[in-house]
């Protein structure tokens, strides 16, 4: 793992609220954070806000798995009211390698959106957010925000925003045929093997996550025979534990990107 060699404001106090948004906080040189809300209460019973960094493309986030380097995004609504289940949308990540580690990141300005079940007739959101933002450095950044949620009042150019962002989320894969043929672990190539992908899909971008997060499997390679895409597993003397439970492939397609909860076979 990247050391971490500098760590800016641990915590940073709660900030009053401007209409649907929370003041910026400034997180890093250069970087800042808010709370944005589409102040609309779903016919699901569920809201939605985002958390919104302002970034300049030579700093980076990472996604829900961050990979081999990169620093988990938290989130604790404790203190909030009329509110529960906070649930991060995560958009389709940017697979990098750097200084031989393998990450999922996103550069630039970023909207992660935040679904959240409304439970009583007046909401008010507390949210603790540590996440980490790289550029030449690591940092561990948190920061702290109170947005009252009225839910009356639709703020629509957020509304937009957030649904912009919530596009590039991948959904379940809902098709009759399913994306994959079979999903197998081959043990002595030490390589996660996707047979029969479906035509629509981009082959280069498929994902592969485990229950264990340490667990992480290289870019996708066509197998020597070029009928199936192969995933080479990153680092040695892994165990196949992870296999025991569905793996998350997720990919992209030219209709948006996707998800699916496969079961792996395990060849000796």
């Amino acid at each position: 793992m990247r050391k971490i060699i500098a760590l800016f404001p641990l915590l940073l106090l709660p900030t009053p609220v401007i209409a649907s948004a929370t003041p910026w906080q400034d997180v890093a040189p250069g970087v800042r954070l808010r709370l944005i809300s589409n102040d609309i209460r779903a016919s699901d019973g569920s809201t939605l806000v985002g958390l919104e960094l302002d970034m300049p493309q030579s700093f980076k986030t990472y996604w829900r798995r961050p990979g081999e380097s990169g620093l988990v995004t938290e989130l604790d609504i404790a203190g909030s009211s009329g509110l529960a289940s906070p649930t991060i949308r995560w958009p389709f990540p940017t697979p990098e390698t750097s200084n031989g580690l393998l990450d999922y990141v996103y550069r630039g300005p970023t909207v992660l959106p935040v679904s959240l079940r409304v439970t009583g007739p007046s909401s008010q959101l507390h949210a603790a957010v540590t996440m980490g933002v790289c550029s030449d450095i690591c940092v561990p950044v948190r920061a702290s925000f109170s947005l009252p949620l009225p839910l009356g009042a639709p703020d629509v150019a957020d509304d937009i925003r957030l649904k912009q962002a919530l596009s590039l989320t991948p959904i379940p894969w809902t098709r009759d045929a399913a994306p994959f043929k079979g999903v197998t672990f081959d043990a002595r190539a030490q390589a996660l093997r996707v047979d029969a992908v479906d035509a629509s899909i981009d082959a280069g971008s498929i994902i592969a996550t485990t229950s264990d997060p340490t667990v992480v499997f290289d870019a996708p390679q066509k197998s020597p025979d070029g009928r199936s895409i192969l995933l080479p597993l990153r680092g040695t003397n892994v165990t196949t534990g992870w296999a025991a439970t569905p793996i998350q492939l997720t990919f992209m397609t030219a209709m948006g990107s996707f998800e699916v909860s496969q079961r792996v076979t395990v060849a000796p």
